[in-house]
């Protein structure tokens, strides 16, 4: 599945979408506001037909129940993701923000309201994996990003695992952008990825 995020759709729209056409996307843009104006923006997205969908948990639950609603008024087959806590965080960026406790105590807190509300699955650290499965079993879909096979930059995410890992614990996908998009062999990054997984 090929996963366009916001830099992506900031620089080529709508259009740079459509032309996957031909194969699944996950469209990674994230969407937190207010429940209208999701709402309205996934309606819009939805005619793209991206297979994935991602809004923040933290825009609560009226915010994931309007989008749902929106996928589900458009009988589409798109699937609602809610963002935990992304993996750029650690526990004094997130205390920085205002929220107390662990980091997997917020991770648990928003997914238990994001199901709850209605979304089909999590974009969660593979470090939450297990503790969500636990919590909701099998049923949703859960998305790890912050892969790093070993030797990678971690770069700005802190809450990292390699592919393999990732996959051991439970991840339905991973995400992983820069250790394939800035090797000097794409290519064969990938290949030593899905072979480490395999």
């Amino acid at each position: 599945m090929v996963k366009l995020g916001l830099q992506y759709f900031a620089a080529n729209g709508p259009a740079g979408v459509a032309q996957f056409d031909g194969g699944p996307v996950f469209l990674d843009l994230k969407l937190h506001d207010i429940p209208t104006t999701v709402a309205k923006a996934v309606a819009a997205l939805l005619p793209l037909r991206p297979a994935l969908l991602t809004v923040h948990a933290g825009g609560g639950a009226a915010m994931i129940r309007a989008a749902r609603a929106a996928i589900d008024e458009a009988h589409s087959n798109t699937r609602l993701l809610a963002v935990t806590v992304l993996t750029s965080f650690d526990h004094p960026t997130l205390h920085s923000v205002g929220v107390g406790g662990a980091l997997l105590q917020q991770a648990l807190r928003l997914g238990r309201l994001a199901m709850d509300a209605g979304a089909h699955g999590l974009v969660c650290s593979a470090h939450e994996v297990a503790a969500l499965r636990t919590m909701f079993g099998p049923g949703p879909v859960l998305v790890v990003p912050g892969i790093r096979p070993a030797g990678s930059d971690t770069a700005d995410q802190y809450r990292t695992m390699s592919p393999r890992g990732a996959v051991e614990v439970g991840a339905d996908y991973i995400v992983v952008g820069r250790p394939i998009t800035a090797a000097a062999d794409q290519a064969a990054a990938a290949a030593a990825i899905a072979a480490e997984i395999a």
